[in-house]
């Protein structure tokens, strides 16, 4: 491989869906932490590194035990993700290449499988391009008006729901948030910044445990599918 891969973790968010006091990447599944979960499924491409944009207050991600701890750095984390993500290229620029791979990958996403990694990575060095895992929307979408009425039905049509990862070489996805932040558009993930300054992105078909916890009840839903993938 000519150029290196590596992994930023945006981990710096309050969570506030979750819960208003705890947050989600710190939940235990199965002993361990969400975001522990999270970073051994990316450490299981070979990744030079990784970095997790953490908050100002957070005396909890650096006691964790992570998988390759030798391969962990540690940079301040934003007001939004999008900051929190434009902070860790930042600190990765000290010492990776332009040139290099980076993942973005949300915290709370810790059912990611080896297979979706290695597909989305084999895409964007074949074709050379900036590349996300996605999934083909599958249910009625309805457009609904403010007091809850239905005003239509949306076609479902070359509709995909984004995930993450999310993969992009260094100097490129930089440049890209850099310049949506400048020119004040709203970043809703990597792949909106990409496609701002006419980035070609791919989507990789993902699968739909894949999921991002977000409420507290997607905790259990997560642990059932860590559960049911460790038994295949």
């Amino acid at each position: 491989m000519d150029h290196k891969i590596w992994a930023v973790i945006p981990a710096a968010g309050s969570g506030s869906r979750f819960s208003k006091t705890e947050l989600k990447q710190y939940q235990q599944i199965q002993g361990r932490t969400v975001l522990e979960h999270t970073v051994a499924r990316l450490n299981q491409l070979p990744l030079a590194g990784y970095v997790l944009a953490i908050g100002a207050q957070d005396d909890v991600a650096k006691t964790l035990t992570f998988s390759h701890p030798e391969k962990a750095h540690f940079c301040p984390g934003g007001a939004e993700r999008v900051n929190s993500v434009l902070n860790a290229l930042s600190y990765l620029e000290a010492f990776a290449a332009a040139e290099d791979w980076v993942f973005v990958h949300d915290a709370a996403r810790p059912c990611v499988t080896q297979d979706c990694l290695q597909r989305l990575v084999n895409t964007a060095i074949q074709d050379n391009c900036s590349a996300i895992l996605a999934i083909p929307v599958r249910d009625t979408l309805k457009y609904v008006t403010q007091d809850n009425a239905i005003a239509k039905t949306v076609s479902r049509d070359h509709l995909w729901q984004a995930q993450t990862p999310q993969i992009s070489r260094l100097g490129i996805l930089k440049h890209a948030i850099e310049k949506a932040l400048q020119d004040g558009m709203t970043i809703t993930d990597e792949a909106s910044a990409l496609e701002y300054v006419g980035e070609q992105v791919k989507v990789v078909q993902g699968r739909s445990d894949n999921i991002k916890i977000t409420y507290a009840d997607d905790l259990e839903l997560a642990r059932l599918i860590l559960v049911s993938q460790q038994a295949v």
